[in-house]
């Protein structure tokens, strides 16, 4: 067989394994793997071959790894469905009380429980969302 083959299949695994893993190393490894097999198509010698895969195994892994790892791990820039109502102002359609009520959250209506059981907030006052508890908004007052 072929080494180009024999590195073609090496990284074919080592692709497949990290989707496995999602740990990012191992995709890299397989980048290197790939440049081996072409290093190994053109008739480099197997020593240069393991030396080209070292060196680009190397740089991948302390280089283009934390970059790619950064990007995955950065918070979300927009928070988005019911996240995105937490913290707004809602106004009291009627009476919020521990145990509940409604309210009016960009132009629609939640059911609402007031954050402190013992608050009963009346109609028209301006609150605001503290969480989102399935489709109850917990609410405090904004006075």
């Amino acid at each position: 067989m072929d080494p180009w083959l024999i590195w073609l299949i090496i990284a074919a695994v080592l692709a497949a394994a990290e989707i496995f893993t999602l740990t990012a190393a191992l995709g890299m490894l397989s980048v290197a793997a790939l440049a081996t097999a072409g290093s190994a198509a053109v008739g480099l010698p197997p020593p240069f071959q393991f030396l080209v895969f070292t060196i680009v195994a190397t740089v991948t892994v302390l280089f283009v790894r934390p970059i790619a790892l950064r990007q995955l791990l950065q918070p979300q820039a927009e928070r988005f469905g019911v996240d995105a109502l937490i913290g707004k102002a809602a106004y009291v359609v009627s009476e919020v009380t521990g145990v509940g009520g409604r309210v009016r959250i960009d132009g629609e209506e939640w059911t609402a429980r007031a954050y402190d059981e013992t608050l009963v907030i009346p109609p028209g006052a301006t609150v605001d969302v503290i969480e989102i508890s399935g489709a109850t908004a917990i609410v405090y007052p904004r006075d």
